[in-house]
């Protein structure tokens, strides 16, 4: 795979932003003084791609800063320190601002974002040997027909899609699924974590 300079794959990202701000679909985030929340590096290894901020997260400037994000790097099998200061760990939502509340949950990332901004952003991460599709949305973005009939079954048949790896959403809202599906524990957060070990090394 070709390398991105590191200079230039800066440079562009720093173009890529500045656009992102300034398209007329973030108006209202920008006029407020809310930027974009997503983290690309030319060194990513992982790369992490669900559907948005939490409100937490937007807030604090920090992705996956929320309950979901210590369970996610739970499952992962990583610190703090190597999830925000590794250089290995790239995350790119769906869309990069949070959407709002729905009536039960989250809303989902706006149509079009992912498919203007994410193409533009991959080439810059041209490391990344392992891609982690966190719940429902990106699986649907990326695994396209290839997905299973369900979110469960495309999660169980987590092998069948490598480089990608599904995963259901760390969210407090899915404890329940949790609960109802304890082969996910017992089976998918150990190959997940040796699959992220290779990908650090």
């Amino acid at each position: 795979m070709s390398q991105v300079p590191r200079v230039d794959a800066v440079d562009r990202l720093a173009a890529i932003d500045a656009a992102i701000q300034a398209d007329p679909q973030n108006r209202e985030f920008t006029s407020e003084g809310i930027c974009p929340l997503y983290h690309i590096t030319p060194d990513a290894t992982i790369l992490l791609i669900s559907q948005a901020p939490s409100n937490k997260a937007q807030r604090s400037m920090v992705f996956w800063n929320d309950p979901s994000g210590v369970r996610l790097r739970e499952w992962m099998g990583i610190s703090d320190d190597e999830f925000y200061r590794s250089g290995k760990v790239a995350v790119m939502p769906l869309d990069f601002y949070y959407p709002g509340k729905g009536a039960h949950g989250d809303l989902p990332p706006r149509k079009g974002f992912a498919e203007k901004w994410h193409p533009k952003l991959l080439p810059l991460m041209p490391k990344v040997q392992l891609t982690l599709l966190v719940g429902a949305y990106a699986q649907k973005a990326y695994l396209g027909k290839r997905a299973a009939k369900s979110l469960t079954a495309t999660v169980e048949q987590f092998a069948d899609y490598a480089p990608y790896f599904p995963l259901v959403h760390p969210s407090p809202l899915n404890y329940g699924w949790l609960a109802k599906n304890p082969w996910f524990a017992s089976s998918v957060v150990p190959a997940l974590q040796a699959e992220v070990r290779e990908a650090l090394r």
